[in-house]
């Protein structure tokens, strides 16, 4: 922490003892865990307030904007998750909790859009169930860290349609572009989705305030999300990008690495598919191999929970309207 030089040795001093009168408050905190968080908080919070040298407009300010964000959260919208995905918080916590594996597939944010009891396909199979957007054929293997094929794995898969909304944003009870399906024998995967396509994160509220004054995007890149789940492995909740688009480096929420990015190569109308589906337009191809972690890495480190519920980080509703980007 650097404090200005101008403060006197007093006023440092009156500071110092207000951070450690509050980190004495917890001594008889008798949850270690607790402790530490609440102690390390306590730290890290006032080193800011003192770096920045936060004025009593500024302090309100942001008490006034956190207390937006509680109205504005209910059961169909979290604008605290949301506030945490643009400031990168969520994605470093995915970070810290899917350690790197050997040649495991990389995490990212879980989405706010999962739905539990999504419909399963076969392999071949098309998860557009009337979604617009162009035809993509998406297939791969799964594979064990030690590069054994996977049979069995469940692969849950969903996406926006063309126009950048989910099927829950929607006002009826449509499921479209969202379903589950199983690895063969040999760990294959393969189905019929739609070509992501870019879409704005809710900006309606104070964090959409909060992103234009600092002259930044609510746009996410285009993405296929993925959940892979099977016996012994850590559970793995990642998307897949489009090579070539222009918010990869600029996705609001900082879900984008490198070896997520994938050629969604373009078909021309009248080339074969691989199963054979009569395509009278043009269509997109993309492969992505998905290598699975341990359940437990040799640290110990657990798996990450499956979610219990149809978002773990619910930013919108079936009955919001799509937030424009104009």
């Amino acid at each position: 922490m650097t404090l200005p030089q101008e403060l006197s040795a007093e006023q440092r001093a009156r500071e110092d003892d207000l951070v450690q009168r509050v980190l004495r408050s917890f001594d008889d905190c008798e949850k270690p865990r607790l402790d530490q968080v609440l102690r390390s908080l306590v730290r890290h919070l006032h080193a800011f307030l003192r770096e920045v040298r936060l004025t009593e407009a500024e302090w309100k300010t942001g008490i006034d904007f956190l207390t937006e964000a509680g109205h504005v959260t209910d059961d169909k919208r979290q604008e605290f998750v949301l506030l945490s995905d643009v400031l990168g918080v969520s994605m470093q916590t995915i970070a810290m909790n899917n350690e790197v594996y050997g040649d495991a597939t990389e995490a990212t944010v879980f989405g706010p859009f999962f739905v539990d009891g999504s419909p399963r396909i076969d392999n071949g199979g098309d998860i557009a169930f009337g979604a617009q957007g162009q035809p993509c054929w998406v297939e791969g293997t799964v594979t064990d860290s030690e590069g054994k094929p996977v049979p069995g794995a469940r692969i849950d898969v969903w996406e926006a349609d063309h126009d950048g909304l989910y099927d829950v944003q929607y006002d009826d009870d449509r499921v479209a572009a969202r379903a589950h399906l199983l690895t063969d024998e040999d760990g294959g995967y393969r189905f019929w989705a739609i070509t992501p396509t870019p879409y704005p994160i809710p900006h309606d509220g104070p964090v959409g305030r909060l992103l234009a004054a600092a002259g930044r995007s609510p746009m996410r890149a285009s993405h296929l999300h993925f959940m892979v789940t099977a016996p012994g492995t850590r559970r793995l909740v990642t998307h897949i990008f489009v090579r070539g688009d222009e918010l990869l480096g600029t996705d609001a929420v900082f879900g984008v690495k490198e070896s997520l990015v994938k050629d969604f190569v373009q078909q021309p109308a009248g080339t074969l598919p691989p199963d054979g589906r009569p395509v009278d337009h043009d269509w997109a191809r993309v492969r992505f191999d998905i290598v699975l972690a341990p359940a437990a890495s040799p640290t110990g480190t657990p798996a990450s929970a499956a979610p219990s519920s149809r978002s773990a980080a619910t930013w919108t509703s079936r009955s919001e309207p799509r937030t424009s980007t104009s």
